[in-house]
């Protein structure tokens, strides 16, 4: 599966700033690990992370929101074209989810972040029409 790559993996593709986030989010992964297994479930927090978080993709998906074309955005991986376009329509759908706490819980910094995410990932070929999809 090469939607499972872990972060550290992607280290030379990836910007120091994204790269830091995928470790954060790493870390918060295991944090989380350790409190289910602390609350009695039988969860490694090392696996937990690994089978939580897929970071395969990041880089992909990355160079998306900066406006690369899906013809090079294709060329970075070897994942088929239908999964990089699930994969920016699940993020979009995230957005909106946060975006939505974040105007619940009072949080317009985080709503507007959200929001400018939405609005680089959402356009050309990934957020067209389909016959498929209605």
């Amino acid at each position: 599966d090469s939607g499972g790559e872990e972060c550290s993996d992607l280290d030379s593709e990836l910007p120091e700033r994204l790269s830091s986030c995928c470790k954060q989010m790493r870390q918060i992964a295991i944090q989380l690990g350790r409190m289910q297994q602390e609350h009695g479930l039988s969860i490694d927090p090392n696996e937990y992370c690994a089978e939580s978080l897929k970071m395969g993709l990041v880089h992909v998906v990355y160079e998306w929101a900066l406006g690369v074309p899906f013809q090079r955005i294709c060329e970075l991986t070897l994942v088929q074209e239908g999964s990089i376009v699930r994969t920016i329509t699940r993020l979009d759908e995230l957005c909106r989810e946060v975006r939505n706490c974040a105007r619940v819980v009072g949080n317009p910094t985080l709503y507007r972040r959200m929001e400018a995410a939405s609005v680089a990932i959402k356009r050309d070929i990934v957020f067209a029409s389909s016959l498929y999809v209605s």
